[in-house]
């Protein structure tokens, strides 16, 4: 298949050889796809995950003696956790909310549980190469510094693929299997899902901002090994970009049992 010069993309069995790999080393801004490693450090972390916290719209910003920050709500596409606002809410609850509807408080306040430093020790964890979360979600002093959340196909398909395959590395299996099951109820399903047949289970997460969509995940055939997907574009209108990895998802369904033609550069 034709790929854009812009796009990153790997595909490969859990632990397999690639059956397609293009620009899967490729930089790009993150959007929401960072969480799926902040999910990751909340899960590895020890933290009580039923022990309700204060939900605040005041985060810590990335700069050492920085302002603090606050997210606006008119970016956010999770209600929920906005009207707990002066409440409480679990970890758990809030990592749910963070993948199932992309939840930008939601992050915010579980990255404030876990911290920078473990999130980086996930992405260590998992032998991902270029992969960055640098910051919260509307950090705007930090991204003005410098700081920011970066990912490549490559890293986000290694970070799924510790998930899905208990990788001691990472996680327990206890915590694997809850990070896959949080996953699985990703509510968003018009990129990756859409290329799959309706039903198949995957384990995914999208992104979007502004000139940037993703979509990665680990999809589970009923006839063929499960194997992780990464699609990561930039500088792609959103419609051409959701149809593009759309496109590369059902590439990679049809090709699920042996290795696509011309999968290096395809």
């Amino acid at each position: 298949m034709t790929l854009p010069g812009t796009a990153g993309v790997y595909v490969a069995p859990l632990g397999g050889a690639p059956i397609l790999a293009h620009n899967e080393h490729r930089v790009f801004y993150a959007a929401s796809t960072m969480k799926v490693a902040v999910l990751a450090a909340l899960y590895r972390s020890g933290i009580d995950l039923d022990a309700p916290v204060p939900v605040r719209n005041d985060h810590a910003c990335a700069v050492p003696g920085a302002a603090r920050f606050s997210n606006a709500r008119d970016e956010d596409q999770d209600d929920d956790v906005w009207e707990r606002l002066g409440g409480a809410a679990t970890p758990r609850w809030l990592a749910t909310h963070m993948i199932v509807r992309s939840g930008n408080l939601a992050t915010n306040l579980v990255l404030g549980l876990v911290g920078l430093d473990p999130v980086a020790e996930v992405w260590r964890a998992v032998g991902a190469r270029h992969s960055v979360t640098g910051r919260g979600i509307e950090d705007a002093a930090a991204r003005a510094a410098g700081i920011d959340n970066l990912v490549t196909a490559y890293d986000l398909c290694a970070l799924f693929t510790a998930i899905a395959t208990d990788d001691s590395a990472l996680a327990s299996p206890t915590a694997c299997a809850a990070m896959l099951e949080v996953l699985c109820a990703q509510e968003f399903g018009e990129a990756l899902a859409a290329g799959l047949p309706a039903g198949t289970r995957v384990a995914h997460k999208d992104g979007w901002v502004n000139g940037i969509r993703h979509g990665a995940g680990v999809v589970f055939p009923p006839d063929a090994l499960p194997y992780a997907i990464a699609v990561c574009t930039g500088d792609l209108p959103d419609g051409e970009a959701t149809a593009l990895i759309t496109r590369v998802s059902a590439h990679a369904w049809a090709a699920r049992g042996g290795r696509a033609e011309g999968a290096r550069g395809a």
